[in-house]
């Protein structure tokens, strides 16, 4: 009569630690492997059997939103933050090399990003729109004081920090030091005469 089924309960102890620790294998593993990585290998990389992964995690998509989507949501808050900077040109190419410099680095934040549909998110959610209004926000008011092309669309803009986050895997890979979003940045700058 007082249990209150409706109430979620604190896990206990044990179960938080296993929750935490799943999260962290999910979060290394999503970031060198992306988002084909299966249940079975986190459930073994976390040295649990796969009811363990299950019970916190119902479904594939529910753990790599909560080790993800966290992510891609500072991303836009980010950029929201930013709408309104005094240097417009600034906070966009800043933003812009802050998501590449983040996102390369993890596999799966680059899955996410490389095709909105590839986002693993909520029913109802706008987290890809989101993220492209974002960045096209900022893009409209750099171009509105002329620091950045005025032919670009927010298409081009979402196009070039794909390929950018592509390219500095690549470099990264290979040891190398080149900054992609330098580049990429310097060739969405007004062309001078």
């Amino acid at each position: 009569m007082g249990d209150d089924h409706g109430a979620a309960r604190p896990l206990r102890a044990d179960a938080r630690r296993n929750r935490e620790r799943v999260l962290q294998i999910a979060q290394q593993a999503l970031a060198s492997d992306g988002l084909t990585i299966s249940f079975d290998e986190i459930a073994r990389r976390a040295g649990f059997g796969v009811g363990t992964v299950y019970r916190h995690f119902p479904t594939k998509e529910a753990l790599f939103e909560a080790v993800l989507l966290g992510r891609i949501e500072r991303f836009v808050a980010d950029a929201r933050a930013l709408a309104t900077a005094e240097d417009a040109g600034r906070a966009f190419f800043g933003w812009f090399a802050a998501v590449v410099e983040q996102a390369s680095g993890n596999q799966a934040l680059c899955d996410m990003l490389d095709s909105g549909t590839a986002m693993p998110v909520r029913p109802g959610s706008t987290l890809a729109r989101d993220f492209a209004a974002a960045l096209g926000r900022l893009l409209a008011r750099a171009q509105r004081v002329g620091a950045v092309r005025a032919d670009l669309t927010a298409e081009d803009a979402l196009d070039l920090l794909r390929g950018c986050l592509v390219a500095e895997r690549g470099a990264r890979a290979r040891g190398g030091a080149v900054r992609m979003a330098d580049v990429v940045c310097d060739g969405m700058r007004p062309r001078s005469l």
